[in-house]
C-alpha cells in the first residue's frame, strides 16, 4: 500500500509537468535573460530616450526661423476734390511679399533680418487724372530687440535646456534603479526555486524512509515482537510528510512561474517549461560582507532614489533663477534700421536700393503686470519646492541608512544561522541513529522514532534554508546599497 501512494505520488508529479523535459538554468543565465528580454525593462529603457526629446524641443527655441507672407488687399474709395468740390473713387490693389529670417540667442537678443517687396496699383476716375499708376517699393530691414531686465541673461534663458538635461539624467537613475530591482527579484526568486527543490529531494528521501518503516514494523508486527500500535505514529507521520511535500512542488512551480515571467520567457499558455537550477547555494569566495560604514557610504553615493532626489533639488533651484528674474519688469532695447527704394517698375525698385531713402528707429518698451501676482506665487512656489526637495533629501537619506544597517544585520543573521543549523542536523542525525538501534531491540516507541525522524527533517530544511537566506540577504544588501549591478559585472546608464 505505502509503495503504491508512492507510485501515485510520482505519476502525479509527471502529469503535471505535461511530460516537458526540464530546461537547465544557471543564476547566470537567469539574469542575462532577464536584461535581454523583461518585457517591463525593455520599456523602461525607453524612459530615457523619450526624455532626452524634451532637451531637443527646448534647444529648438534658438533654432533659426525662416518666414513668409504674402497679401494681396484692394479696396476702393470716395474722396473729395477740394479744387472742385467733386466727388471722385478712388481704387487701390496692393500686393505684399515679406521673407526673412529670425533667431534667438541664450542672452535674450532677438535678431531678424527681412525683405520686402511690394507694387501699389490706383485707379481714380477724378477728372483730369491718369487713369492708373503703379509704385513699386523694395525694403531691406534689420531689427534688433535686446532684453535689459526680464529675459535678460544666459543663466535666464538656459533654465528650460539645463532642467531637460537634469531630467533625462534622473530618467537615467531610475532605469538602473529598476535594472538593479529586477536583477535582485531574478535572484532572490532563483534561490527560492532552488530551496524548493532542495526541499522537495528531502521530504521525498523522507517520505520513502517513511514507508520503508512502515514496512519493517509491519513485518515485525506479522512476527509478534511489535504492537499493532506501533504502526499509527508511523503511518501518521508519513501521511504528513505527503503534505509537506505537495506543498513543496507547489511552492516550486510558483517560483518557476515568476522566474518565467522575470526572465521574460515566451510560452504557451498552461505549457510552462520546466526549469532545473543548476548554480549550487554554495557560498562565493566574495560572500563576506563589508564593514557596515563601507556599505553606507557606498548608498549614500550610489543609491538611485537619492541621486534623482539630488538632481530634483538641482532644479528647483533652477526653477528659482528663472522666477527670480520673472519678477523684473519687462524692459526692452528695440533698434530698427532699414533700406528702401521705390520705382515704377521692380527691377528699379531694387537698383534704387541704394539710394537716399532709409529709415531707423530706437525706443524701449516697458511692460509690468500691476501686482505681480503670477510672477509672486510662481517664485514662492519654487521657494517650497526647493525647501520640500532639501527636506526629502534628508528623510531618504536616513531612510537609505535603516535600510542599510538593516540589511546589513540580516547578512550577519544569516551568516551565524548557517554554522548553527549544521551543529543542529549533526546532533539529530545522532540522535535519529541512537533512536533507531533503540528501536530495534525495543527500548523506544515508533512515536519516538518518527519523532527523531521529523526532527532531523527540519533539520536539514534549515540548513538548506540558512544557505540560501545567506545569499538572498547578501543580495539585498547589495541592492540596497546600490552596488549590486557593479558587483555582478553589468554596466547601466546613471552611473
Amino acid at each position: 500500500m505505502t509503495r503504491m501512494n508512492g507510485l501515485l505520488i510520482g505519476l502525479a508529479a509527471l502529469l503535471a509537468s505535461g511530460g516537458v523535459q526540464a530546461e537547465s538554468l544557471t543564476l547566470e543565465e537567469a539574469v542575462l535573460r532577464a536584461l535581454e528580454s523583461n518585457a517591463a525593462l525593455r520599456s523602461e529603457r525607453l524612459e530615457p530616450e523619450i526624455a532626452a526629446t524634451f532637451q531637443e524641443i527646448e534647444r529648438a527655441v534658438f533654432d533659426p526661423e525662416i518666414f513668409a507672407e504674402l497679401r494681396v488687399r484692394r479696396d476702393r474709395e470716395d474722396r473729395l476734390d477740394d479744387r472742385l468740390g467733386d466727388r471722385f473713387a478712388v481704387e487701390t490693389e496692393r500686393e505684399d511679399v515679406q521673407a526673412g529670417i529670425r533667431q534667438q540667442f541664450a542672452p535674450g537678443t532677438e535678431v531678424e533680418l527681412g525683405v520686402t517687396q511690394d507694387r501699389r496699383l490706383s485707379e481714380s476716375d477724378a477728372p483730369g487724372a491718369a487713369d492708373s499708376s503703379a509704385l513699386h517699393r523694395s525694403r531691406l530691414n534689420l531689427t534688433l530687440n535686446q532684453p535689459l531686465l526680464r529675459g535678460s541673461g544666459r543663466a535666464v534663458n538656459l533654465v528650460r535646456i539645463q532642467q531637460a538635461e537634469l531630467d533625462t539624467l534622473r530618467s537615467e537613475y531610475e532605469l538602473r534603479g529598476f535594472t538593479e530591482a529586477l536583477v535582485a527579484d531574478v535572484e532572490t526568486t532563483y534561490w527560492d526555486l532552488v530551496q524548493a527543490e532542495r526541499e522537495i529531494e528531502l521530504f521525498e528521501a523522507s517520505l520513502a524512509l517513511a514507508e520503508e518503516q512502515i514496512e519493517r514494523t509491519e513485518e515485525r508486527v506479522r512476527l509478534g515482537d511489535l504492537s499493532e500500535t506501533e504502526l499509527a505514529p508511523l503511518e501518521a507521520e508519513a501521511a504528513l510528510r505527503r503534505q509537506e511535500l505537495i506543498d513543496a512542488r507547489n511552492r516550486r512551480d510558483v517560483a518557476r512561474l515568476e522566474l518565467l515571467q522575470l526572465t521574460g520567457t515566451d510560452y504557451a499558455p498552461g505549457e510552462a517549461p520546466e526549469l532545473t537550477p543548476e548554480t549550487a547555494p554554495t557560498l562565493p569566495e566574495d560572500a563576506e560582507p563589508d564593514p557596515v560604514a563601507t556599505h553606507l557610504l557606498l548608498a549614500l553615493e550610489h543609491r538611485a532614489e537619492l541621486r534623482e532626489a539630488r538632481l530634483l533639488l538641482q532644479r528647483n533651484e533652477l526653477e528659482l533663477v528663472r522666477t527670480r528674474n520673472g519678477l523684473l519688469p519687462r524692459l526692452d532695447l528695440f533698434v530698427t534700421l532699414g533700406k528702401s527704394g521705390y520705382a515704377d517698375s521692380f527691377g528699379s525698385a531694387v537698383e534704387e536700393l541704394d539710394g537716399r531713402s532709409y529709415d531707423a528707429v530706437v525706443g524701449l518698451r516697458v511692460e509690468q503686470p500691476l501686482g505681480r501676482r503670477a510672477g509672486q506665487a510662481e517664485h514662492r512656489q519654487a521657494g517650497l519646492q526647493r525647501e520640500q526637495a532639501l527636506l526629502g533629501i534628508d528623510n531618504l537619506t536616513r531612510l537609505v541608512q535603516v535600510d542599510v544597517q538593516s540589511a546589513w544585520l540580516e547578512v550577519a543573521r544569516s551568516q551565524a544561522q548557517i554554522e548553527a543549523t549544521a551543529a543542529t542536523r549533526a546532533a539529530q542525525e545522532e540522535r535519529l541513529r541512537a533512536e533507531e538501534a533503540r528501536f530495534e531491540v525495543g527500548q523506544t516507541t515508533a512515536f519516538a522514532l518518527s519523532q527523531a525522524q521529523r526532527d532531523l527533517l527540519q533539520a536539514q530544511v534549515d540548513q538548506q534554508a540558512a544557505q540560501i537566506g545567506y545569499r538572498q540577504a547578501l543580495v539585498d544588501l547589495y541592492r540596497l546599497d546600490g552596488s549590486l549591478l557593479e558587483r555582478r559585472g553589468i554596466q547601466a546608464r546613471g552611473y
